[in-house]
């Protein structure tokens, strides 16, 4: 299998463009837990006549094939895929299984091939492994043969999973079953010429009858079937709507099936894994991946290797054309000498240049525009150099943004001198590499000093033994990939059970977005208990985004426990876990209810996904009383005021205890919270203040920007919107600032004075932001769409692609409002007062 997709040389300094792997570079066959990877999994596979299996893998994920018609079908395609290829291996174990009688009949004779102990060996469970797969084929193929739409076979998947053990054994075995076969071959010259040439039938609609296949390939086949299985429950699911009977018993085999593969994924093919040092000891791969490193004051992408007993930091050598690629190494660290200094041990760190959060998101912007001309340029069947082009250009990007946005510190230190400081984007990879490193260091290790000679061996092997082969960019991805979900996803934290003793306990939540994962919410700090029952909801923004993590922590409130790095508290994670966010199992207006489970720790959580063009329209409220969804002149008419009771108290509060909150107005509130104020506001209840006052901060500041969002028209009015876009659009600055400040004037006074008041809060936030992390952009990025975007009736012509809306008309909305708020302060009687020279209508 070629596990090499995309862009794999790469320059750690981001000089040199990807280029294909040569040829022919060889990998070793192993399990795979990740239901991306292609199911042709195993090298030796192909050679040995092993038809690929038809299962239609590739193009799934279309928009259009929602509709339960399309997706029941193509459960009809995987199925009989999955079906061709279980024919495959039953024949395949069928002919394992013939030499096995006659060889034990000799057994016992004068005269043996092999001795029954040395059967037993070779031959180890493969009759169970037979008989379970036959039943499951003779059940499964009548279901196929006379297929209908209410037809269930879940139960079938499900009592295969649960025959893994036999597997299990199997795995076990199969080093030994294999160095036995080996021995048995050279002693023995029938046995050998019996394993060189084991005949397996063809399927019954296939021109060959037979094909000759050596037994080492057959023993592998029950390795490479177990990964097959899942992968094929995984398109399953992915037809298999929610509410059909068979999607939990789906669910169900793929968990066990995915839990099995984790925990055979060390014991299997050592192989794969294993360098031999020149003393003749084995060193197995474990662990690698590409880290940002801090390196002489400058950010550098390493490729790093963590093996048994040393820890090896590379970087791909730039090689000429058709020459094999090696890598070169940086630095390495045995495990004997490995430390990780404590946060009041470490030293202090050299200063880390943080890019701001502006221009990061000004990057997502530039390769969101780019995908969309990708996408435009393959619709009007473009020219592929100009597609070649801007894949090139939104390559560049996606690395800047790998190599820029990481901030969280891992450091590494030889107990014999150096540092090594990493950058990371999320505190899970964090965890993983130490958790990784510390359960190595737990065997008796010894220190070492590896010779040029050892040191070249092992950078040597590195090229073939990795499993990362390329830097996670959405551009290194085939087009038919999934492009991941736009728009919101709304996760509830219910609770989680599992803890052995008392603990102030949160949990923190990621997505991966543009190649890297975010820490996008916190829940509240349960304390003192054992069952935290959080039941909080929050609203994640996902951009392209395919994984969601929950982490659960312990908090720590140890002043002396604080990390010169980064001047953080560091609190212990408890545990950690992670799901595939399948569109079709999220995209129903219903709640999806799961369990993530931990280190025995469980948490429950629930779910629900709102596209980006279903999210991007106002829902106005039919209702003329309370605030929320009432035009904001009825509200300040109705109360007597120049602006909404609602905004003063929120920007009040906001300004009295949040202005100094990192992260006020982007990190998302609890929306229990949230709609709680949103009723008290709506009832005009007389407990405002004293409600206010309890509340978390975050969540004053989400009823506030859900205020604006649900307005029935934006504040900036439908009226004006396109004139305020071609206004942002004009490239003269006195032009510009006549424009803007003309369309300022052309607002109602509800909304002027609103507005007027609201900028120079953001304004008043923004100062703070060496302490609260908010830039005028950042705010600009926040309020922009939600001043802005245009109501249902107005957009309805607008909607186009989900990232298309995004990367166009969002950045202009932002560049509207950071214009204001990088403006000198507005007066609204200095406004009023120069509407006398302005008299010509938008």
């Amino acid at each position: 299998a070629d596990f090499n997709y995309g862009a794999d040389e790469y320059d750690a300094e981001g000089n040199e463009e990807p280029k294909a792997l040569p040829e022919g570079s060889e990998t070793m066959p192993y399990i795979d837990e990740s239901p991306t990877m292609s199911p042709q999994l195993s090298a030796r596979s192909q050679e040995s006549g092993d038809g690929v299996s038809p299962t239609p893998t590739d193009g799934l994920g279309t928009g259009g094939e929602r509709d339960a018609g399309k997706g029941l079908e193509m459960r009809k395609l995987v199925l009989s895929g999955f079906l061709a290829s279980e024919e495959i291996y039953i024949n395949q174990l069928e002919a394992l299984l013939l030499p096995m009688k006659p060889l034990k009949a000799t057994a016992t004779t004068s005269q043996p091939v092999l001795t029954l102990q040395q059967i037993e060996t070779i031959f180890y469970k493969i009759q169970d492994i037979y008989e379970i797969h036959k039943e499951f084929y003779d059940s499964l193929c009548p279901k196929v043969q006379q297929w209908d739409s209410n037809v269930t076979m879940g139960h079938l998947f499900q009592k295969l999973a649960s025959q893994l053990g036999v597997y299990k054994a199997f795995v076990d075995n199969y080093k030994i079953a294999l160095e036995t076969a080996e021995k048995c071959s050279q002693s023995n010259y029938q046995f050998q010429k019996i394993s060189e040439e084991l005949k397996v039938k063809g399927p019954k609609d296939s021109k060959e009858s037979h094909t000759s296949v050596t037994m080492e390939a057959l023993l592998y086949k029950p390795i490479d079937r177990v990964t097959r299985s899942t992968l094929v429950l995984h398109d399953l699911l992915k037809h298999t709507p929610a509410d059909h009977p068979d999607y939990p018993l789906l669910q169900d085999a793929l968990r066990i099936s995915q839990n099995f593969l984790s925990s055979i994924n060390e014991d299997i093919d050592p192989r794969r894994t294993a360098v031999t040092t020149p003393k003749g000891e084995t060193r197995q791969l474990v662990k690698d991946g590409f880290l940002v490193e801090l390196s002489e004051g400058s950010r550098k992408l390493r490729h790093v290797f963590l093996f048994t007993d040393v820890l090896l930091c590379a970087k791909l050598k730039k090689t000429a054309v058709g020459k094999h690629q090696q890598y070169d190494c940086k630095w390495y660290v045995p495990l004997a000498d490995l430390v990780f200094p404590s946060p009041e041990e470490s030293e202090h760190c050299p200063q880390v240049h943080v890019i701001p959060d502006h221009e990061l998101e000004d990057m997502k912007m530039k390769i969101s525009a780019i995908k969309c001309e990708v996408q435009k340029e393959k619709a009007n069947k473009g020219q592929s150099r100009a597609i070649e082009r801007l894949k090139k250009k939104m390559f560049e990007n996606e690395f800047w943004l790998l190599l820029n946005s990481p901030a969280i510190p891992f450091r590494i230190h030889n107990r014999n001198g150096k540092s090594y400081l990493f950058l990371l984007s999320s505190d899970y990879e964090r965890s993983e590499w130490r958790e990784a490193i510390q359960k190595l260091q737990k065997k008796d290790l010894q220190a070492f000093v590896l010779s040029s000679v050892e040191l070249q061996v092992l950078t040597g092997s590195c090229f073939k033994l990795r499993t990362v082969h390329n830097i996670p960019v959405t551009s290194n991805k085939d087009d038919d990939e999934s492009p991941g979900l736009y728009g919101f996803l709304h996760v509830i934290v219910h609770s989680a059970k599992g803890f052995k003793q008392s603990a102030n306990l949160y949990c923190t939540l990621e997505v991966d977005s543009f190649g890297y994962f975010v820490s996008k919410a916190k829940t509240r700090v349960f304390r003192d208990t054992t069952e935290p029952q959080w039941n909080e909801e929050f609203e994640i923004e996902l951009e392209g985004s395919q994984s969601l993590r929950i982490l659960c922590y312990e908090k720590c409130y140890d002043k002396t426990k604080l990390n010169k790095d980064n001047n953080e508290i560091v609190d212990k994670i408890m545990g950690k876990g992670q799901i595939q966010l399948d569109p079709q199992a999220v995209q129903t207006k219903n709640w999806h209810m799961d369990v993530i489970e931990m280190n025995g720790i469980k948490v429950e959580f629930s779910m629900k996904f709102t596209s980006r063009d279903m999210s991007l329209k106002r829902t106005p409220s039919k209702k003329q009383t309370g605030v929320f969804g009432v035009k904001i002149s009825v509200v300040t008419k109705r109360e007597r005021s120049k602006v909404p009771y609602i905004v003063r108290q929120c920007i009040e509060e906001v300004e009295k205890r949040g202005i100094e909150e990192v992260g006020i107005y982007r990190i998302s509130g609890v929306a229990t919270d949230i709609q709680a104020l949103k009723a008290v506001f709506d009832a005009n209840n007389k407990d405002i203040l004293v409600m206010l006052s309890d509340m978390d901060i975050n969540a004053i500041a989400g009823t506030l920007k859900l205020y604006f969002r649900e307005l029935p028209e934006p504040l900036l009015t439908d009226r004006l919107y396109p004139a305020f876009m071609e206004g942002i659009a004009l490239s003269d600055p006195a032009a510009k600032e006549n424009c803007m400040m003309h369309l300022l004037r052309s607002l109602p006074d509800p909304n002027l004075i609103t507005f007027l008041f609201l900028l120079e809060h953001l304004k008043r936030v923004a100062e703070k932001e060496p302490i609260n992390k908010m830039s005028l952009h950042n705010l600009a990025t926040v309020f922009g769409p939600t001043l802005l975007r245009p109501s249902e009736v107005e957009s309805k012509g607008h909607l186009t692609l989900a990232s298309d809306i995004w990367s166009h008309d969002v950045m202009a909305q932002v560049q509207v409002l950071l214009y204001y708020l990088q403006h000198p302060p507005i007066s609204f009687t200095e406004l009023k007062r120069n509407t006398l020279y302005f008299s010509t209508d938008v």
